[in-house]
């Protein structure tokens, strides 16, 4: 079978995705692994980073860890997508048991594998009693709020612990959300929305603000309640490094763009409006990311780039870099999803999105198999030149890494998923009132033609469904693409 085969075999089971959003994530985890690749051997005094390349080169080399930053953008938009159609348009609202199930059976199964094969073969201190109560945080997805545990055992897996506390949150805040959005009229329920998602943001600005503060600034300062009480409060609410709403947050902005675009009942030179400006959205958004690279490189090195060692630039890093890439990151995503098949095409490429749809095992597993290449191999990976050792790396990553991951996602992520949707699939009304006719003792009727199955809000209409946009290309062959707009919910 192909890569092209097995894509499409991929998309007939999920049955809904955005092709290009596969490429994203394949892209954000490929900066990823470019990071710690870069940054690895500088910490095993392989090499020096800052010694072998220059400035340029290394402050992209530092801007993949920012690829984290992304997956909570293309996390914030996916989820949020069926919540913000049905605020927007009062559809059905999306069941809460069935997201939650989903979420459980798409990360849980591998995380948890994971977590004990790394346990039992690169870290068994923690198999120790004294270590037992760390073990616990990093099964109840805690492991980004406490020192001991955070970037441990295996670095990536803090964002697990933020994602996974964002799956949880989710429904409740939407339903909060309901309740302001569906109170005012239709006319003015993108405003309301709108100014929840800003709301949310605004949040992860201020809780990203007071964390800081009250941890590393004045760590024995009180507020409005007992320290004692405040660091309970700052363990959930902040932990270690935030819990990057704002992130998430761009991401839902973008969601409520897109699906109120999306609609055909919108204006027609709205999406014209957004297809025209994507050159200006991808031009002003890797501006951005260019800005930020320079400025973040700058602060793990001072004087690295003169413009940025303003004062106030300095001190205000922490506060604005995550807001920053993530507005950036979201004006490039713009531009895929209403662009020309010019700035598609990299990302719905069947190479982009299958290292996107195993995306998740190739996170989780790419460092613990990279440091176990350089704890073996250090004292002959330090004999290499330069470009012959970073080969080798990639090398590792092709042969090694990813035809693991291929096969972890092959039979552990994937009967996750098909369990997960076999437990959530919902029953055909047909099915449902044939039950209830046999209950009441009834002659079930003959199945009504799918399109009356559909459930719609009152007085909705067939032409409520999104339109197509250029940028959405749900299934791909080499000859053709299908223009189609569709909708995945399955995060990373």
């Amino acid at each position: 079978m192909t890569i092209g085969q097995w894509i499409r075999s991929e998309d007939s089971l999920k049955k809904n995705s955005i092709a290009v959003l596969d490429g994203v994530r394949a892209f954000a985890c490929l900066i990823v692994i470019m990071y710690h690749l870069s940054l690895v051997p500088h910490d095993f005094h392989i090499w020096d980073l800052r010694v072998v390349v220059p400035p340029l080169v290394a402050s992209f080399l530092y801007f993949g860890k920012y690829g984290v930053t992304l997956f909570f953008v293309l996390s914030g938009f996916l989820l949020f997508m069926p919540f913000a159609k049905a605020l927007l348009f009062e559809q059905t609202w999306p069941s809460s048991k069935r997201f939650y199930l989903r979420r459980v059976f798409r990360i849980i199964p591998a995380y948890y594998l994971t977590l004990i094969l790394l346990v039992l073969f690169f870290d068994s201190k923690y198999l120790e009693p004294q270590h037992w109560k760390e073990l616990g945080l990093f099964f109840v997805f805690l492991m980004d709020s406490a020192h001991a545990t955070y970037k441990q055992l295996n670095a990536p897996f803090w964002t697990l612990a933020t994602e996974w506390q964002f799956y949880m949150l989710l429904p409740l805040f939407v339903l909060g959300m309901r309740l302001l959005v569906w109170r005012v009229k239709p006319r003015y329920r993108l405003a309301a929305t709108l100014a929840c998602v800003l709301a949310l943001i605004g949040w992860g600005l201020f809780s990203r603000y007071m964390g800081n503060y009250l941890v590393y600034e004045h760590p024995a300062a009180t507020w409005l309640v007992p320290r004692s009480v405040l660091n309970v409060i700052l363990f959930f609410t902040f932990g270690v490094s935030g819990k990057y709403l704002e992130d998430f947050g761009v991401g839902m902005l973008l969601s409520l763009c897109f699906v109120y675009a999306q609609r055909p009942s919108t204006l027609p030179r709205l999406r014209t409006m957004l297809q025209k400006l994507s050159p200006l959205c991808l031009g002003i958004g890797l501006a951005g990311l260019l800005i930020m690279i320079l400025w973040n490189y700058n602060g793990q090195f001072s004087n690295s780039w003169p413009l940025f060692n303003q004062p106030s630039l300095v001190a205000n890093y922490y506060l604005f870099s995550e807001i920053g890439y993530a507005l950036s990151f979201g004006l490039c995503m713009l531009a895929l999803l209403f662009g020309v098949t010019l700035f598609t095409g990299p990302f719905i490429s069947f190479p982009a999105r299958w290292l996107g749809m195993i995306s998740y095992s190739l996170y989780m597993w790419h460092f613990p198999l990279l440091i176990l290449l350089m704890k073996r191999g250090q004292p002959i990976l330090k004999q290499l030149p330069l470009a012959l050792n970073y080969g080798v790396y990639w090398l590792w990553v092709l042969l090694v890494i990813i035809p693991f991951c291929f096969l972890f996602y092959k039979f552990v992520e994937q009967p996750g998923m098909k369990l997960g949707e076999r437990l959530t699939a919902r029953k055909p009304r047909s099915a449902v009132a044939a039950g209830q006719a046999q209950k009441a003792g009834q002659q079930p009727q003959a199945d009504q033609p799918q399109a009356e199955n559909q459930p719609q809000a009152a007085g909705r209409s067939q032409a409520d469904r999104p339109a197509a946009t250029p940028g959405l290309v749900a299934h791909a062959s080499q000859k053709t693409r299908s223009l189609q707009p569709v909708y995945n919910n399955q995060g990373r």
